[in-house]
């Protein structure tokens, strides 16, 4: 069976204050959503404490975005290469696998924090190792790994930034079954024979491109589409890809039974299927880590999803904050460091009564988390998309024309790679010519994302768009493609 690496930090009592300090911010969670809105808060001139149980950098650091992107990427530029000819006839061996998890190791800091630590002391955070609750108005008790308990008062403000952890569907037996998340599959210290992931999301078919790169047999099970959250032809053109890489995917089958023995792991699914495997993983969505941080001496819902309004001010406070993965506004680590920018800034701002700028698009608020967010799946082919798909679009009230083109059409996308295939998707908002959202989905395509995201943020008018001229030969090429399908719309 692979292990985990899952440990304790070694400096728990390191930095813990002896009894109880105050500060201006109390941040509870030390990932990097809590991190940067401490960050921002002590450059706007307050002092600030996180309270951290486990890791200081948090879930991205150690067991999601780094360790997992780490895995993804020797396989992809392998892949790439096979691709091109003159490097194809040079590539001769077959993955590596060992090297492939000892470059994760060094992405996770062989899951240490000590230069997480470094950081936080170099910009004058504090820290306090420990489990911290809300004990009443701007109070937190933290109780350290021995016992040790530190009490905190918070000036101005607490901000809640404790993330989630995967969810556990019921399943029959599957609680049991010692099944794997998120974290046991991007911690992983040796691979599993054959592989059964539960869940069509990102990290469902984010994990399946890993293992079945590194030779497991895996086979992915989704109640529902791949990636149904996303325009239709991307989870299509994944599947398509995860099946050419060897992997079984059985779409609209619900799981009903998971059994564990001596041999591995049994699962029955709701059409009399029954699927062996060595392991198994769950990835069917994400649960707040709220359940036990006191959420009840606030008055609040112990376990739930905590609301923000944009300034990521929970509704009834005035010192009560909350950013990244427990407020659901959008599970991404980059959104989740967006909102904490806003909030450390208008958290120093509100403690010294300068002026709050809280109109949408404001310097204090997450607007882009509603219509605007970018996301990268990284899967071969990559996904990257912004903004409203065309069914959301169309669920919000929009008039919408959307706009389809081949990449591989492209001269730029031609060179890049023999027998490059992909699309590219463009939503328009046919009152206001605007682009509402855009989908890339082939090789490298993350790359492209940025100049979409500047598009739907700032409103280009597609007018304008067309004098955003993409050098030849480059993939960004479609964006004038995309262009020239729609028409040149009339000033």
């Amino acid at each position: 069976m692979a292990q985990s690496t899952t440990e304790k930090p070694t400096d728990a009592l390191k930095h813990a204050p002896n009894g109880s300090a105050e500060y201006d911010l109390i941040v509870l969670g030390g990932g990097a959503v809590g991190e940067n809105i401490a960050d921002r808060a002590v450059q706007g001139g307050l002092t600030a404490v996180i309270v951290e149980n486990e890791l200081v950098g948090g879930e991205c650091s150690y067991w999601a975005c780094m360790p997992s992107k780490a895995l993804l990427r020797s396989a992809q530029v392998l892949r790439a290469a096979r691709q091109v000819p003159g490097a194809a006839q040079a590539v001769t061996g077959d993955l590596d696998v060992q090297a492939v998890l000892a470059r994760r190791d060094s992405f996770a800091g062989n899951w240490s924090d000590k230069g997480q630590v470094r950081w936080l002391d170099s910009t004058g955070i504090a820290l306090v190792r420990g489990h911290g609750r809300l004990t009443g108005p701007k109070q937190v008790t933290v109780t350290a790994y021995d016992g040790t308990i530190t009490k905190l008062t918070a000036r101005h403000a607490v901000a809640v930034t404790t993330g989630s952890d995967a969810l556990l569907p019921d399943i029959d037996g599957l609680a049991d079954a010692r099944p794997w998340t998120s974290r046991e599959a991007t911690s992983a210290r040796s691979v599993p024979e054959s592989l059964a992931i539960i869940g069509g999301g990102v990290v469902g078919a984010e994990m399946a491109t890993v293992y079945a790169a590194f030779g497991t047999a895996v086979t992915l099970i989704s109640i529902g589409g791949l990636l149904s959250g996303m325009e239709p032809f991307a989870g299509e053109l994944v599947a398509e890809a995860l099946r050419e890489q060897g992997v079984t995917v059985m779409l609209d089958t619900k799981t009903t039974r998971v059994t564990r023995n001596e041999h591995g792991v049994t699962l029955e699914t709701g059409d009399g299927s029954t699927i062996t495997a060595q392991e198994v993983l769950v990835a069917t969505g994400r649960t707040p880590r709220t359940g036990d941080i006191g959420l009840d001496a606030v008055g609040l819902t112990p376990g739930g999803w905590i609301e923000t309004d944009d300034t990521m001010l929970v509704p009834g406070f005035d010192w009560l904050y909350a950013a990244g993965d427990v407020t659901k506004r959008a599970l991404l680590t980059h959104q989740g460091k967006y909102q904490a920018r806003a909030a450390g800034d208008v958290i120093a701002a509100r403690a010294a009564g300068a002026p709050v700028s809280d109109a949408p698009w404001g310097t204090h608020v997450a607007t882009a988390d509603h219509q605007a967010v970018p996301q990268v799946t990284f899967t071969d082919p990559e996904i990257a998309s912004v903004g409203l798909t065309a069914a959301a679009a169309r669920r919000s009230g929009y008039d919408i024309r959307v706009v389809d083109y081949e990449i591989g059409h492209v001269a730029g996308a031609s060179v890049r790679a023999d027998g490059y295939t992909g699309t590219a998707r463009m939503v328009v908002d046919e009152k206001r010519k605007v682009v509402l959202g855009v989908t890339f989905v082939g090789p490298d395509v993350s790359e492209l994302l940025h100049a979409a995201t500047i598009a739907v943020v700032s409103e280009v008018p597609l007018n304008r768009l067309w004098h955003a001229v993409p050098a030849y030969p480059t993939v960004n090429e479609v964006w004038l493609r995309l262009l020239e399908t729609y028409g040149r719309p009339s000033n």
